[in-house]
């Protein structure tokens, strides 16, 4: 008599069906594990859009371009990872666009839906980090819903093993497990490692890091999302060489062990170079509302005004701010001012604008290249009355021909260039000047001066 092995007590069943025909239609197991990912993923990030500032809604626009982009990167990845098998003796190039046979590499998908996401965030106005950030604990949970795929499919296994989470394997042809002549599923000799289990918690711890880091770090510009490549990288390099599926090999490691620890590489020195605090928006071209904007996510349209519309509305883009800045703007509806614009190269920024007052054309106004004796005089004359002769502000007594004797009308001759102050000194008011402007010269001409 034989006695049961204790390992196959305890081990983790693989399920015998991963396709179910709905007609003539397939459900598949493993799209619909990758659809409930990105509903997750799309959700998380909407919270944290919605959170840093974003419109409502924000992510189905960028989901519209990142999710596609996303599954084009990933075929184009396994294609070129994997190209005997399209492009070798036996293979088939057709089969390159059966993306329902299976053949998906995360990295591809990764770098395909940044590609898409960048598209999307550059037509809303958003910063492309602000988006990664807000991605990044979302992007982890996605994929370990989607690793449950590959539990259906009975695929992406590793070693044998006698441990007590050891996992059954089905012979799988077409999604359905191979039978015997009494119709029971044909199961693979042994218990193997579930390296899709594996990769699955990691991504959860992964995504729980990255939450709790970024909620005590207020991690910005790209930095959380950096935190989650380098979380999944690190993971995915030991899972990887435990993993015994077919696989091409450099230098008799797998591709995807050297692209883990490339990419791992990549995110650190981004994380430890790149600085700043966490990006905040304010919408840009909604109506201005008398206080702060509503927390709730019904919409506030007063239905009996003329032209009326329950269409929420969209900014046309967005201003990023600090922290700070953003909290004001939640309680007050008040935008900080623009940021200041510089009157010339190589010149200091201009002094900060009232919001929305647009900036005046760096030209030059004539007063700026006229000493500071002139300005004086100006505002001195403009201050009397029109017609009242530029004498009038002398004291009684002093000769009308200016300082050293001369008159002031000489040509050639400005006041203040003899006997009056440099341009380098400071200036009372016209009355302290001994150089004054020539007394045929009235205050309704100096304005019509500076316009010419």
């Amino acid at each position: 008599m034989s006695l049961a092995s204790p390992t196959s007590l305890a081990a983790i069943p693989s399920p015998s069906n991963a396709v179910w025909q709905l007609g003539p239609i397939p459900i598949r197991a493993y799209a619909l594990c990758i659809i409930a990912g990105i509903v997750v993923a799309c959700w998380v990030t909407e919270r944290r859009l919605r959170q840093r500032g974003a419109a409502p809604g924000a992510v189905l626009d960028i989901a519209v371009w990142a999710v596609p982009a996303g599954i084009i990167g990933a075929r184009i990845y396994h294609v070129i990872t994997s190209p005997e098998k399209y492009f070798g003796t036996g293979g088939d190039w057709i089969k390159v666009f059966f993306i329902h046979e299976g053949g998906l590499g995360i990295w591809g998908a990764v770098a395909g839906g940044a590609v898409g996401a960048w598209i999307a965030a550059r037509q809303l106005g958003i910063p492309l980090t602000v988006v990664a950030d807000a991605l990044a604990p979302g992007l982890p949970l996605a994929q370990a819903i989607g690793r449950l795929g590959n539990w259906f499919n009975n695929e992406l296994y590793g070693g044998r093993t006698d441990l007590p989470w050891g996992l059954e394997i089905h012979r799988m042809d077409g999604g359905q497990a191979l039978r015997d002549e009494a119709g029971q599923p044909i199961l693979e000799e042994g218990l193997y490692h579930p390296t899709f289990a594996y990769e699955l918690l990691w991504n959860v711890g992964v995504a729980a890091m990255v939450y709790f880091l970024d909620r005590k770090l207020r991690l910005g510009r790209g930095r959380a999302f950096a935190l989650y490549v380098m979380g999944y990288t690190a993971g995915r390099f030991w899972i990887e060489m435990m993993r015994t599926d077919e696989a091409n090999t450099i230098l008799g490691v797998r591709v995807n062990v050297w692209t883990a620890a490339l990419v791992f590489l990549g995110a650190l020195i981004y994380f430890l170079r790149v600085r700043g605090p966490r990006e905040y928006l304010i919408p840009v071209g909604l109506p201005s509302v008398a206080g702060p904007p509503a927390s709730s996510d019904v919409s506030q349209v007063d239905l009996s005004a003329k032209g009326a519309t329950t269409e929420p509305a969209v900014p046309e883009g967005y201003r990023v701010v600090g922290e700070e800045q953003f909290a004001h703007w939640r309680r007050t509806g008040e935008a900080p001012p623009e940021a200041a614009d510089p009157v010339d190269a190589g010149s200091e920024s201009a002094p900060d604008r009232p919001a929305g007052e647009a900036s005046a054309p760096d030209q030059p106004d004539m007063d700026d290249v006229v000493t500071p004796s002139k300005r004086a005089d100006e505002a001195s004359v403009l201050d009397r009355p029109a017609g009242e002769a530029a004498t009038a502000a002398r004291p009684k007594g002093e000769p009308s021909g200016g300082s050293a004797g001369g008159p002031a009308g000489l040509a050639g001759e400005r006041p203040g260039s003899v006997g009056g102050p440099t341009d380098g000194e400071e200036t009372g008011s016209a009355s302290d000047s001994p150089a004054e402007s020539t007394a045929g010269e009235s205050a309704a001409a100096r304005p019509a001066d500076r316009d010419s």
